[in-house]
């Protein structure tokens, strides 16, 4: 089993607060991991504050690209947890490499890489915008969790299927209108970035949400 806690999102449930950006805890039985951190690192902490988690629980941060909205909570993640190990891709700015590894251990992904068990990097993907990308293995399929997906879904899922089946699909799928990638999943839950929102939801309704701040999934 695997949980995946939206803590950052444009749009939130009752009780969170909506804000540009994204951020999801993943809860496994060995370790909690974090990837990106929306850009308010203040309300970063609060939303883990509400749903009981330390960030000192964190061993493990992934940040999917070098986009404010999914690093700005960076220094507020360090400094409540100095020895973080942090995974960036390696096109990240050398000065913003030097700086977070005054505070944590840095990992820099270049190629595609298992970050814990059952949790892969798919390696840094992209032309213009270098990002990468989660894929959360289960005993049923895995699922892919993203940013913001600006190397789009052809190169995402291409990545992601070395390791098995997708069952489904997590984050920020930009402007990405490749819809015939996403037929054969169980779940797509779109959120943050993504632009054809509407489109996806009449062409997968009994597929599709739209990812909140709060929003709770057990993987499996």
């Amino acid at each position: 089993m695997l949980r995946l806690t939206v803590l950052y999102d444009n749009e939130a449930y009752p009780g969170f607060t909506g804000s540009w950006g994204f951020s999801a805890l993943l809860e496994t039985d060995r370790e909690i991991l974090l990837f990106d951190t929306g850009w308010d690192g203040t309300l970063l902490l609060k939303h883990m504050e509400k749903i009981g988690i330390s960030p000192a629980c964190i061993s493990k941060l992934v940040l999917s690209h070098q986009h404010w909205d999914h690093i700005g909570g960076l220094p507020e993640i360090l400094h409540a947890n100095p020895g973080l190990t942090v995974y960036v891709p390696s096109s990240f700015s050398e000065k913003l490499k030097r700086e977070i590894k005054k505070r944590a251990d840095l990992v820099e992904v270049k190629e595609a890489l298992e970050i814990s068990n059952g949790i892969w990097s798919t390696g840094e993907l992209g032309d213009k915008i270098k990002e990468q990308s989660l894929v959360l293995g289960t005993e049923n399929g895995s699922y892919v969790l993203t940013g913001c997906a600006h190397p789009g879904l052809d190169a995402i899922m291409d990545a992601a299927l070395y390791y098995g089946d997708i069952k489904g699909i997590i984050g920020g799928l930009h402007d990405s209108d490749r819809f015939e990638r996403l037929k054969e999943m169980e779940l797509i839950a779109a959120g943050h970035c993504t632009t054809h929102k509407g489109k996806i939801k009449d062409t997968f309704p009994s597929k599709y949400m739209e990812t909140r701040a709060g929003m709770r999934f057990e993987l499996q």
